[in-house]
């Protein structure tokens, strides 16, 4: 298997109801201090120290926010993730910005999430060592 967790990039915040979504984006635009760096309709981005906040607008509101490990090619780390065992929660999709996202289900049903996005610099981590 050749698929390279580069270490997580993003974390997305539901916003519920979906209408509250200029709401979020002036709370979390006022608190960091700049405005984001993808904004549409349907998902919102900012560039945290290297990292990502998504808003993404949501009818559940039991809806929780999860978390993207960073990958280079989201098509090939979803591919060696079902040869590991996963199976497809999300398809490959292209979200815009030339950023991809997928999910799969790990053997011990835990939804891992992936994500290729140009706009931050993957860097994969250097030691494998404890913690990391």
């Amino acid at each position: 298997m050749s698929t390279v967790l580069l270490g997580l990039r993003s974390l997305f915040h539901p916003v519920h109801p979906p209408s509250d979504l200029d709401r979020a984006k002036a709370w979390y635009t006022g608190v960091l201090g700049h405005e984001p760096y993808f904004d549409e309709p349907f998902y919102v981005g900012f560039d945290v120290g290297g990292y990502e906040l998504g808003l993404i607008p949501t009818d559940d509101p039991d809806a929780n926010p999860t978390c993207a490990w960073g990958v280079p090619d989201a098509e090939v780390a979803v591919g060696d993730l079902l040869e590991a065992g996963a199976t497809v929660h999300e398809e490959v999709r292209d979200v815009g910005g030339g950023i991809r996202t997928a999910a799969v289900v790990d053997p011990l049903g835990t939804i891992v999430t992936v994500i290729e996005n140009p706009h931050f610099e993957l860097r994969p981590v250097e030691s494998p060592g404890p913690g990391r």
